[in-house]
Formats: C-alpha cells, sequence, structure tokens
C-alpha cells in the first residue's frame, strides 16, 4: 500500500514553511559551502604538491592505512555519531532535555571505549595488516600512528554530528574548514619540508584533528541547552529506538565503506602499491564533484528529522525537488570541465598520476548520478527508513565486491571504476524507487528539463576551451579561468531559459544573503 503525504499525513500550504525553512538552509549551508569551496580550493593545490613530494608508491601506502581506519571507523562509533544529528535535533525540537543529556553522555562514553579499543588494535595488529594482508612491509610502522587517528577522526565526527543535530553547521564549518584544514595544511607543509615525508604527513593530520576536536567539544557544549548539558548527575539510558537505529546505522555505515572503499582494498590486494597511489589521487579529486550536494546534505538532513517528526511531508517533498534541482545545476559545470581536461587535472600532480585521468572520466559520471537524485539516502535515513537504505546499501555492496573481484585483476584502476560508477547510479535509482514508494516524494521531469539549454551551452564553450592552445605553465590558471567561466555560462542560460517561483526565492535568498555577507550593517 503506498505510504505516501496522503496516509495519515497533513498537507497544509507549504509555501510560508517552504520560504522559512529555505532561508534556514540557505543561511547555514551558505558558510559551509563556502568553507567547502575555501577547502576544496586550498586542499587541489596542496595535494598536488603532497603527491610532487612523496610520489605515487608513497601515497599508495597511506591509501592502505586508511583503508583500514576507513573499515574500523564504523565499530568505532557504533553508529552513534549518525544517530546524534538525528535524535539531538528531535530531542531538542521536542524540548526533551533530560532525553538529551542522556543521549549526549552515554553515546561520548561508548564512543570512547570502542575508539580507543580499536586504535589500541591497530597497533596490536599491525604486522597482520601489513605483511598479511596487504603485502606492505613499511605500512607497520605507520600503523600506531594511524590508529591515533583513527580515535581523534572520531571522536570529532560524534561532535560534528553533535553540532548537526543542534542545526548550527555554520560554526562547524568556521573550525573544520576555515581553521583546522589551514593548519594541517601548514603543519604538513613545515614536516614535509623538513624531510618528515609520510611519517610527518600524517602526525600534521593528528595535530589538526587535536585543534578541531577541543574546539568542537567547547562550541557544542555552549550550544546545548544547560540543562541538557554533560554532568555528573544520573542521567536516562539511551532508549531502545535510538540503539535500534543506532545499531542500523552501524550496519549502514560498514555497507558505505564496502561502497566507497572495497575498490582500494582490493587494489591493495591484487596491484602494485604504486597502482593505489594513483587511484587515491583520482578518489580525492571524485570527493570534489558532490560538494553542493554535502553542503545540502549537512543542514536538509535534520531539517528532514524535524519536519518528518510534525508530519509536513508536503514540505519536504517540495524542498527536496527544488535543492536537487540547484544541486544538480551547480555541480554541471565542474562535471564539464573535469570531463574536459581530464588528463591536464591529472598532469597536475606529477608525470605517474597522468595514467589516472580515464578513472577521473568514469569515477566523475557515477558521481553525476548520484547529484541528479539528491538527498535520497537522507530521506531514507531521516525518515525512519533506514532499513530499506540498509536494503539497498547491502545488495549493492555485495554486487560491488563481486563486480570488483572479477574486473580489477583484469582491468585494473579502470575497472574498479567503472563498477564504482555502476554501482552508485544503481544504489541512487533504487532509493528514488523507495523514496517514491514510501514517502510518495520525487524529482520532476520537468525540473530537469529546465536544465537542458544551459548544459548545451556550457558543453559547447567548454569543447572550445579545450582545443584552444595555452602556455603549458599557465595550466593551474588556465583551469580556474575556464571553471568560472561555464558557471556564468550555465548560470547565465538558467536565467534566460526561465526560472519558476521556488527558483526565483532561492535566488532572492541568495542575494539577501551576500548583501548581507557584503554590508553586515543593513
Amino acid at each position: 500500500m503506498r505510504q505516501g503525504p496522503q496516509a495519515g499525513f497533513a498537507t497544509p500550504d507549504t509555501g510560508a514553511g517552504f520560504r522559512r525553512e529555505m532561508k534556514t538552509i540557505a543561511r547555514q549551508s551558505s558558510v559551509f559551502f563556502a568553507g567547502t569551496i575555501f577547502t576544496t580550493a586550498s586542499s587541489y593545490v596542496f595535494k598536488i604538491y603532497v603527491a610532487r613530494k612523496l610520489g605515487a608508491e608513497t601515497l599508495g601506502v597511506f591509501a592502505l592505512g586508511a583503508s583500514i581506519i576507513g573499515f574500523l571507523g564504523p565499530f568505532a562509533d557504533a553508529g552513534l555519531s549518525a544517530a546524534a544529528g538525528r535524535y539531538v535535533a528531535v530531542y531538542r525540537g521536542a524540548g526533551r532535555m533530560d532525553a538529551l543529556r542522556g543521549f549526549l553522555g552515554r553515546s561520548l562514553f561508548l564512543v570512547l571505549v570502542l575508539a580507543a579499543s580499536l586504535s589500541a588494535g591497530c597497533v596490536l595488529a599491525a604486522g597482520w595488516f601489513a605483511n598479511r594482508l596487504y603485502h606492505t612491509p613499511e605500512l607497520a610502522g605507520y600503523m600506531p600512528l594511524f590508529g591515533a587517528l583513527l580515535l581523534l577522526t572520531t571522536l570529532t565526527g560524534f561532535y560534528g554530528q553533535v553540532l548537526a543535530g543542534l542545526r548550527d553547521v555554520a560554526r562547524r564549518t568556521v573550525i573544520t574548514s576555515f581553521i583546522a584544514s589551514p593548519l594541517m595544511i601548514v603543519f604538513a607543509v613545515i614536516l614535509l619540508a623538513r624531510g618528515g615525508g609520510l611519517r610527518g604527513y600524517i602526525v600534521a593530520q593528528l595535530a589538526s584533528a587535536v585543534v578541531t576536536l577541543l574546539l568542537l567539544v567547547v562550541v557544542a557544549r555552549r550550544l546545548t541547552p544547560p540543562a541538557a548539558r554533560l554532568s555528573f548527575a544520573p542521567s536516562p539510558p539511551l532508549e531502545r529506538e535510538v540503539v535500534y537505529y543506532a545499531a542500523t546505522l552501524c550496519g549502514s555505515n560498514i555497507l558505505n565503506f564496502m561502497l566507497g572503499q572495497v575498490d582500494k582494498v582490493l587494489l591493495g590486494i591484487f596491484l602494485a602499491v604504486r597502482q593505489v597511489g594513483i587511484y587515491s589521487i583520482v578518489a580525492a579529486m571524485l570527493a570534489f564533484v558532490p560538494i553542493i550536494l554535502q553542503t545540502v546534505n549537512q543542514i536538509f538532513a535534520p531539517t528532514v528529522a524535524e519536519l518528518h517528526s510534525r508530519g509536513e511531508m508536503a514540505l519536504i517533498g517540495r524542498l527536496y525537488r527544488t535543492l536537487t534541482k540547484w544541486v544538480l545545476a551547480l555541480t554541471l559545470p565542474l562535471v564539464m570541465v573535469i570531463l574536459g581536461f581530464a588528463p591536464l587535472l591529472m598532469g597536475l600532480f606529477g608525470p605517474d598520476f597522468v595514467a589516472g585521468w580515464p578513472v577521473l572520466v568514469i569515477g566523475t559520471l557515477g558521481q553525476l548520478a548520484n547529484c541528479a537524485a539528491g538527498s535520497v539516502g537522507f530521506l531514507l535515513l531521516m525518515s525512519g527508513n533506514q532499513r530499506r537504505l540498509i536494503r539497498v546499501q547491502l545488495v549493492m555492496s555485495v554486487a560491488k565486491l563481486l563486480f570488483s573481484v572479477a574486473l580489477i585483476p583484469i582491468m585494473g584502476m579502470v575497472g574498479a571504476a567503472l563498477v564504482g560508477a555502476l554501482v552508485t547510479l544503481g544504489s541512487n535509482w533504487w532509493m528514488l524507487v523507495e523514496v517514491r514508494r514510501v514517502l510518495g516524494i520525487s524529482p520532476q521531469r520537468k525540473e530537469y528539463q529546465a536544465l537542458a539549454l544551459p548544459t548545451a551551452a556550457t558543453a559547447a564553450a567548454v569543447l572550445l576551451l579545450c582545443w584552444l592552445p595555452y602556455p603549458s605553465r599557465f595550466a593551474l590558471a588556465y583551469l580556474g579561468a575556464t571553471l568560472i567561466l561555464t558557471y556564468i555560462i550555465f548560470l547565465c542560460g538558467m536565467l534566460l531559459y526561465g526560472l519558476n517561483e521556488d527558483d526565483r526565492h532561492i535566488l532572492a535568498t541568495a542575494k539577501a544573503r551576500l548583501l548581507a555577507i557584503w554590508n553586515p550593517a543593513t
């Protein structure tokens, strides 16, 4: 039986609610987006420096260590970090301060115990990981550092989700993007310049993580209502619903690791560490593609949880459709530049990395499908339909594992990228079906059709710019200018082709936000 907004949910006029929620999303997302752009630009230049300094083989060793803590991460927080993004918002919105205090205190204790135990396990099992699993003996010496990194990243992830649940992504972004990221870059450049090598690179990440954690703890305590702050007073136990939700999310995070990281693990097992290093750079590049979607998800996810608890399904649907259209619109120019300049982009990291450009093209197309579907995973997760999400992830994880084992020994990095892109496409299509079935929400074809003309004009411009000659020493500047020009062409095409009422409201909100930043006195 269809369970859409008609099934027990009120469907009032959503106009006022849409404007209110969109204003909140724009305010929070604008700061997160600014931080993401800043981090993306600085990280790209920094990764070029690191790649040229360390080389593909050493970066491969780092990627193998990162894959180990990536696998242990879901067990280290048992799904409680992701649960914080939902239940902090739910408890705070309902005024249940005692339940919120119990959740924060007991969750933090469990996360500390689990993360510390697994960090110690990284040290004890260093030889097995290095010699038995990856056949890379030099990895063993770095495992204590990776263990410490696991502990710190787990705790920062927990407190970051607490701030998301408190619906203050802006402060979190200031800490993680404008403070922690530059600090890590400065520390790493100093240590690498002094010959610190891979050890110095990891130590820089540890130092930055310590600063990030301390700042997140201070801000989270200030934003938490006094009645819900951690104290020595007896606190209520975690509710059964929370335990079940966290356990489900732990399984979901493990499957997410399978979907996102199993390719690196299998590359480390089947191929040379040098190819793992090249693939890790491609993966870092691909992480930049869905930055608009990630920006929206940071505040849209807790918004869904709060609105769903009030039964405002029509408003959720309207927000989803509008935001998905703009996520895709603001991602398409970036995708076209990556597709057109893939060999040049990879060549900036050094001659060894040019071989990864086909992998970059395939992975970018997969991420485009991810952005076109929008926040479907969070719609299922934050509406209490996590079991459906788990089912999708489970089937797709098994499919990715089986096809990766079959194709990586034959096709190498290209096989891994092809499997990843197809799994991303299949996962998002399946989640779209589930969202339409249980929530009665789906994108509208006319929203995508409105992007056809701007996309065609922008694609033509990128093709022309690809063929124009330019001095090789100015390649990075040429790429930056091309990216800016493609966004101008695309957005002008949207303005000329026509905007609906919701689009005009988004533009008006964005304009007001920019004016407020430019002239705070007004």
